[in-house]
């Protein structure tokens, strides 16, 4: 359906019901959390029970499990420095992509083949272990995951890899190597 909103001018212009931030939770309404990047934001949540009314912490338990959770695929994937506030249409293709990943870690599905096209592009290389560690648990539970990707780490934690080229373009296309990281490392 359709909402009224209003403009909030306290959050660089994010759309919301004026009246949606009248309401706070320990001295932060909804605009400021969602300006803060995620992993300020899971560092918000942490110990907020301890600053909150008992009553509030019985209607919030389940709400905080589920938020709780949510962050952490997120953070999983390396988007710690993305903002909830942050505008879809202004991710680039390899962000959108992580926050599917997070999307079915989450869902914990199995059975199902997932394909990714260079989900590391734009990843820093500090979180690429973030990312191998989500790919393998999609694998652990049941998945099986094929990535198409030119990154070193990515591609040497990979079960088994199949090298295609020799070159890019209308110079590939064929099988230059396969098996394990290791086996096309002694390979030369």
């Amino acid at each position: 359906g359709y909402m009224q909103l209003a403009t909030c001018t306290s959050c660089n212009g994010a759309r919301l019901k004026k009246e949606s931030l009248w309401f706070k939770i320990d001295k932060r309404n909804i605009a400021e959390l969602s300006n803060l990047n995620l992993d300020n934001l899971a560092a918000w949540f942490d110990g907020i029970e301890l600053r909150l009314s008992d009553k509030q912490n019985a209607i919030a338990k389940d709400v905080l499990k589920e938020i709780r959770e949510r962050l952490q695929f997120l953070m999983d994937v390396g988007l710690t420095y993305l903002t909830l506030y942050r505008p879809s249409k202004s991710l680039s293709g390899g962000e959108s992509q992580r926050i599917r990943l997070a999307t079915q870690i989450g869902s914990q599905l199995q059975g199902i083949t997932y394909i990714l096209d260079e989900p590391s592009i734009g990843l820093h290389q500090r979180d690429n272990q973030r990312l191998i560690t989500a790919l393998r648990n999609l694998r652990d539970i049941g998945n099986s995951v094929l990535v198409v990707e030119h990154d070193k780490d990515i591609m040497l934690a990979s079960d088994y890899l199949v090298d295609i080229g020799p070159k890019a373009g209308k110079h590939g296309g064929e099988i230059v190597a396969m098996g394990t990281p290791q086996t096309i490392l002694d390979s030369n």
